[in-house]
């Protein structure tokens, strides 16, 4: 009995000794690996499914029939609420997200005014609103390249977040001239009306073709998928819709010439991969969001699948690099999505998923799609609902569809009846979302999402609060400090510029651009600014380097 009990110990002992001799080699090799690569380029690639609740996601897998790619890098969780809310805007949300910083509804990249929630820090009343900087400008500071896309306008509220500064995510003219005039290397999404004159929403109105400046500062000027692939430039605008581009499942059914977010994401990392600095690229999925303000399922899990598809090329070459840090999650609920509604309360043990999903795989377009087929007079209802997986309907269905003022809200319902599919609200919720992180320095764990922007940062070797001091003081009071006088010249309302003068020196600061019209002893030469100044409506920030610009 000794003797086996002895020869038990031994084999214990050796299979430690064998563990710890491989967990040491592979703690050595990783460490190694890890002094190999400290010398690399670290890049960073974010990504926002706008508006996707865990219900979404879950019902994509199931649609899907196999494991979604952020399946394999779910890692935790991240907590979404507002200075003022514990349900956001996506505007203050990208703001946290990017700038490490909470903000109020529709601010884009300005410290809040307005701080209720409990955990959140007061601001300085004086500070309100002033501008704080995001991590693709500490990207671009550190010498970076930097990228962004979208499948909405590239001017909507998350890929402004990362990328702007305003008092309201609906102000686009703001928003469009600042992306222009950052710099940014890659930008991919919708958006033209809002670079050029028009008489659309949307156009510019301040008298700035800023299509002209993309093409005057060396951009690869890209309307099509065939271009966008096509491209071998280093700057790349693609700019593919008015407005926001197609659900993916439209884009499939009518083989439109926009690309796919996966398609974007890969050619943008293609391009941006060139440099030995490395580069940070942010990429969102922005109509998930609408599809469950709308509670149209079948848009939802459209848009889901086509992000993940995105993820997977991230993540195929974070996996190949060895670097990059991957960072894939929603800004914040939306809708409550449930598979499961009042219809399933007593049935739901013996109900099989198949219940769920095949009526909405008789979709073959969303629910905006279908209806964009709708005939004014609407004698294509039948056919249009049939797009949507609505097949089988009574001709009183049929004229009672014809005959709604809210078609969409109706098909939307009928459509999720039949698949037992539940909704709460046509609005944003207020849970915590799913975090999907992969490569060195990850997050992990429940992590609030102004933690997100400080960790991406700090894998960067990017100081947000330094950026912050030298990409924004106040005009104001540093220019009058330093002995200037100082206005704001409205003469032109939608192009407001701060003139600073002293003696024979007038620096004149135009809004949302990255230059200074400087004029000395009546000569006048245009310097370049590192970033682009802001005006909240009240006070103008501009770069620190704006107050040494006499010759």
């Amino acid at each position: 009995m000794k003797n086996n009990l002895r020869k038990k110990v031994v084999g214990v002992s050796m299979a430690a000794a064998v563990a710890f001799s491989s967990l040491s080699f592979a703690v050595n090799n990783e460490l190694a690996e890890a002094q190999d690569k400290k010398n690399q380029p670290t890049n960073v690639i974010m990504m926002v499914m706008d508006g996707t609740s865990a219900g979404a996601t879950s019902l994509a897998r199931w649609y899907k029939g196999e494991n979604l790619a952020m399946d394999e890098i779910v890692i935790g969780a991240v907590r979404t609420h507002s200075a003022e809310s514990a349900i956001t805007d996506s505007a203050p949300a990208a703001t946290a997200l990017a700038t490490g910083y909470k903000s109020n509804d529709k601010v884009i990249g300005l410290l809040p005014q307005e701080v209720n929630t409990p955990g959140v820090d007061a601001i300085n009343p004086k500070d309100a609103y002033k501008p704080v900087a995001n991590v693709l400008e500490g990207a671009q500071l550190a010498g970076k390249s930097t990228g962004i896309i979208s499948t909405s306008e590239i001017q909507h509220a998350t890929p402004a977040g990362f990328s702007a500064h305003a008092a309201h995510r609906s102000n686009y003219q703001d928003i469009a001239e600042q992306q222009v005039y950052q710099g940014i290397d890659v930008v991919l999404g919708g958006g033209k009306e809002s670079l050029a004159p028009g008489t659309t929403r949307n156009a510019r109105v301040d008298g700035e073709n800023l299509l002209d400046v993309i093409d005057e500062n060396g951009y690869d000027f890209v309307e099509t998928r065939d271009a966008l692939l096509n491209s071998t430039s280093e700057k790349i605008w693609g700019s593919f819709a008015p407005s926001a581009l197609a659900y993916d499942f439209d884009r499939q059914a009518k083989k439109n010439s926009e690309p796919s977010i996966a398609e974007m994401t890969k050619k943008a990392i293609d391009t941006l991969s060139k440099n030995d600095k490395g580069f940070f690229l942010f990429v969102e999925g922005s109509k998930v969001d609408w599809a469950a303000h709308g509670n149209d399922t079948v848009g939802i899990i459209s848009d889901v699948l086509a992000f993940d598809d995105a993820v997977k090329e991230a993540l195929d070459f974070a996996k190949k690099d060895g670097n990059t840090m991957v960072i894939a999650v929603s800004d914040h609920g939306n809708s409550g999505i449930t598979m499961g509604n009042v219809n399933t309360n007593s049935t739901y043990p013996a109900i099989p998923v198949s219940d769920y999903i095949e009526p909405l795989k008789k979709a073959s377009m969303t629910l905006e799609g279908a209806l964009s087929q709708l005939n004014s007079d609407r004698s294509n209802m039948k056919e249009v609902a049939e797009l949507y997986g609505l097949d089988g309907l009574t001709p009183e269905e049929v004229n009672s569809l014809k005959a709604s003022k809210t078609v969409h809200t109706d098909m939307a319902k009928m459509l999720a009846n039949r698949a037992n599919i539940g909704y709460s609200t046509g609005g944003h919720t207020g849970e915590d979302v799913f975090l999907y992180a992969y490569g060195p320095s990850k997050p992990y764990g429940l992590v609030d999402n102004t933690d997100i922007a400080k960790t991406m940062a700090s894998f960067m070797g990017v100081d947000l609060d330094s950026t912050t001091d030298k990409l924004f003081v106040n005009a104001k009071e540093s220019f009058e400090k330093k002995g200037y006088t100082t206005r704001i010249d409205v003469t032109d309302a939608k192009n407001p510029v701060f003139v600073a003068e002293k003696k024979n020196l007038k620096i004149e600061l135009p809004i949302n651009k990255n230059i200074a019209e400087v004029t000395q002893n009546k000569k006048t030469f245009t310097k370049q600014l590192d970033g682009v100044t802001v005006y909240n409506g009240k006070d103008f920030y501009v770069a620190q380097n704006a107050l040494n610009l006499s010759k």
